[in-house]
């Protein structure tokens, strides 16, 4: 700030001035009007004003520098706003890109960059990519306008965010090895297990091409579909994925990113947990001669029948670090006995051979896991019920988890004839099926290690079943619009590196938030800008503020922000 005065016939006026740089534009705004030169000296009893007013000055350029100053921010009810002027910008992605500068993200970018010289900033683009896949997840055109809502901007052409996307698909293998290398330096990685998934993604055409091909599809959509295969650590910590074509079988991914893993990331052995839709003897022979270990989530439905009795018996039950037998049917009759055990699991183990390999059958049961299918099953009826009211047309269609299994239609009877109207009705034998194999679980594994290790691994598997869930609904990895191939791959590799930024951000909070908490704060985190000065917070400040300035070691919960404090977060950021 600096002092200016301004003469008129009548008067020398005292002005303190600060310089402002705005949109490329170099300009001044009065930052406060000290009075005329008499009318000064008549209150200052024989100081010059001018003296008097380079000492004022001095003195709050050194509050501002010490960031302990007033603002005196002036608003006229009779000037309009400027027009197509942005005013109000979100700065929850500074959270974000402090991760995504740990990781090294940015020189990954320059090295790809160097090496097909682009003549565009590659890393700016893949940054807002990712953000605003988290934050305001849309079509790719449609997010880096909502990358111009940041603090940061810059401008580039949406052809340019186009050949970003195909310089990413390029090097889609290299960005995942770098990035697991990179991450090291950060948080310790657990490789030893491994968790696998292979779930797909439809498209919104029905015409086959390229990747996009029909499938198997747990919707029964009448979409083509790709599939992801995606390994994660044992922390939910993606690790590595690839793409297939949707009629692709699913062993065929796994068995490629494994020797991804062996060879481009020179892991040694690992033990691998897969989806009970994945068991083979193709993997697991591969995975034996290999790396020696694997575990693989076995249906009970479709165990052998002197298996499923053997593992639906309500005796011969144990929990970890006891002796003692358990008759799990008493539980039913002691409340106070299953509320003591609520969190506990119960476990039976046995050895089998399958296609020569011998395999370790361990099933759980868990109370809280048992209440929780129950309350899936009462959601699902209360659709299956609805469905018959608005749309029993569609009640057939529907696979094996679907609500709509619930549902049943019996042919009307009239005059002893069957006509060719129906009666849709709950189906209360199919309930009571389905309640047999409530709280049980079973895997399938050549590990001899003891059995709460095992049970430990089988309960992590929610951080893939969840992982997916958040590139599906709050990252809006599906339904995808695109047809070439290096398009899609390009799609599927911001989403992975998507939600690893958001599994790192995740960490930082030790599970006291939900996704819901987490993702919906940092959207609503927006700053009101004030020309010249700086910006004021608009958001709500609560525990998750709180927590998140604590994890990143800075502050955004001032009342205001100067335009000097909010260089330097955006400095510490990227270091």
């Amino acid at each position: 700030m600096r002092l200016k005065i301004t003469e008129s016939k009548n008067a020398r006026s005292l002005y303190i001035i600060r310089s402002t740089y705005e949109n490329g534009k170099h300009s001044s705004k009065i930052v406060e009007k000290l009075g005329t030169y008499s009318d000064l000296a008549k209150k200052l009893a024989g100081t010059d004003p001018i003296v008097w007013a380079e000492k004022y000055i001095m003195e709050l350029n050194q509050k501002e520098k010490e960031e302990n100053h007033e603002f005196l921010i002036k608003y006229f009810p009779a000037k309009r706003i400027k027009k197509d002027e942005p005013r109000t910008f979100n700065g929850g992605y500074l959270f974000l890109q402090k991760i995504y500068f740990a990781l090294g993200l940015h020189t990954i970018c320059q090295r790809i960059a160097q090496k097909h010289k682009l003549t565009f900033d590659f890393d700016f683009i893949l940054s807002r990519l990712l953000y605003a896949r988290i934050l305001f997840p849309a079509s790719k055109s449609v997010t880096m306008d909502c990358a111009n809502s940041f603090l940061e901007s810059s401008s580039f052409e949406l052809q340019h965010v186009y050949t970003a996307l195909n310089t990413l698909a390029k090097e889609s293998t290299y960005i995942q090895s770098e990035l697991y290398k990179n991450s090291l330096h950060i948080s310790k990685r657990n490789t030893k297990i491994l968790y696998y998934d292979c779930p797909n993604y439809f498209f919104e055409t029905e015409q086959e091409f390229g990747l996009r091909q029909y499938g198997p599809s747990k919707e029964h959509r009448p979409n083509p579909i790709v599939q992801m295969g995606i390994f994660m650590d044992g922390n939910g910590i993606p690790l590595a994925f690839n793409v297939s074509k949707g009629n692709t079988n699913k062993q065929i991914p796994l068995t490629s990113l494994e020797k991804q893993l062996l060879e481009d990331f020179k892991f040694s052995k690992f033990v691998v947990y897969t989806d009970a839709s994945l068991p083979s003897s193709t993997n697991w022979k591969f995975n034996d001669k290999k790396r020696g270990s694997f575990i693989m989530a076995q249906s009970i439905k479709k165990l052998k029948k002197n298996l499923q009795e053997w593992a639906l018996s309500k005796n011969g039950w144990r929990i970890p670090g006891d002796s003692y037998r358990y008759d799990i049917s008493s539980l039913e009759a002691a409340p106070s006995i299953a509320a003591a055990l609520k969190n506990r699991t119960f476990y039976k183990e046995c050895w089998i051979h399958a296609d020569g390999i011998a395999q370790r059958l361990v099933v759980t049961y868990s109370l809280k896991y048992r209440d929780y299918q129950r309350q899936i099953r009462k959601t699902q009826i209360e659709h299956a019920i609805k469905m018959a009211d608005k749309n029993p047309q569609k009640i057939n269609q529907h696979n094996q988890n679907d609500y709509k299994r619930f549902s049943t239609k019996k042919s009307i009877l009239t005059d002893g004839e069957f006509s060719h109207k129906y009666l849709y009705e709950i189906d209360k034998e199919q309930i009571a099926l389905d309640e047999i194999f409530d709280g049980f679980y079973a895997i399938c594994t050549n590990l001899e290690d003891d059995a709460a290790s095992i049970i430990k691994i089988n309960h992590q598997r929610w951080e893939l079943e969840e992982s997916f869930r958040l590139m599906e609904t709050e990252f809006k990895a599906r339904p995808a619009s695109l047809s070439r191939e290096d398009r899609i791959l390009a799609h599927f590799t911001t989403c992975f590196l998507t939600l690893t930024l958001y599994r790192f951000l995740e960490k930082k909070f030790d599970g006291n938030f939900t996704r819901n908490e987490i993702i919906h704060g940092l959207r609503n985190m927006n700053f009101y800008k004030v020309i010249g000065e700086g910006y004021i917070p608009t958001y709500t400040r609560n525990d998750f503020t709180d927590a998140l300035h604590e994890a990143f070691q800075f502050q955004t919960d001032y009342q205001i922000i100067s335009l000097r404090q909010m260089k330097k977060i955006f400095k510490d950021t990227k270091s």
